[in-house]
């Protein structure tokens, strides 16, 4: 895993403590591909940032989300690339926008299960403020667009995640549920 223990003492000692929780879901023989697909170099995580601008959250939405259907962005760490370096980064290339990162919220493991395996990820869920920048992403191949949404949208994004055969999508919604109380306008 691209996240160390020292990265994350060093995260917590700068952005603080954060609250853990713990999901499981099963998942199709497809699905579980799909996942397994996504882990370059073996990487087992995902940094979730809710980055606040107006009283609001920067929200996107990929290619193969149905209409109406919005979640916080996420992305990757690369191998060698600080977790700071990573998130800026991942803000960057799905938002357009330039963040100030500002708190550490939730780390949630997650174990996706197949008949053919599990695979354990972990959520590191920041919150961040938007400083700069016109919503012009760069990353086209895995973002649709990029709006502001009022916390209130989430209960109807989250309905759409469940009402979706996509597990994946089910965790969404459960992550943002445990994401909702511990954020701060």
């Amino acid at each position: 895993m691209y996240v160390t223990t020292k990265m994350l003492d060093e995260i917590v000692t700068r952005f603080g403590n954060p609250q853990h929780v713990s999901f499981e879901f099963t998942v199709s023989e497809h699905e579980f591909k799909r996942i397994k697909s996504s882990q370059k170099h073996g990487r087992k995580h995902d940094i979730t940032m809710y980055i606040l601008k107006d009283n609001k959250v920067v929200v996107i939405a990929k290619p193969f989300y149905p209409p109406g259907l919005y979640r916080a962005p996420s992305g990757g760490l690369q191998p060698g690339e600080s977790f700071t370096d990573g998130a800026l980064r991942e803000a960057r290339e799905e938002t357009g926008c330039e963040i100030m990162l500002q708190r550490f919220l939730l780390q949630s493991d997650v174990r996706f299960i197949s008949e053919i395996g599990v695979i354990a990820w972990t959520s590191f869920v920041m919150q961040a403020v938007y400083q700069s920048g016109e919503f012009q992403f760069t990353d086209h191949d895995e973002i649709r667009e990029v709006r502001l949404a009022g916390l209130q949208e989430f209960d109807t994004f989250g309905k759409i995640m469940r009402a979706s055969d996509i597990r994946g999508l089910h965790y969404r919604a459960a992550l943002h549920e445990a994401v909702a109380p511990l954020l701060q306008f």
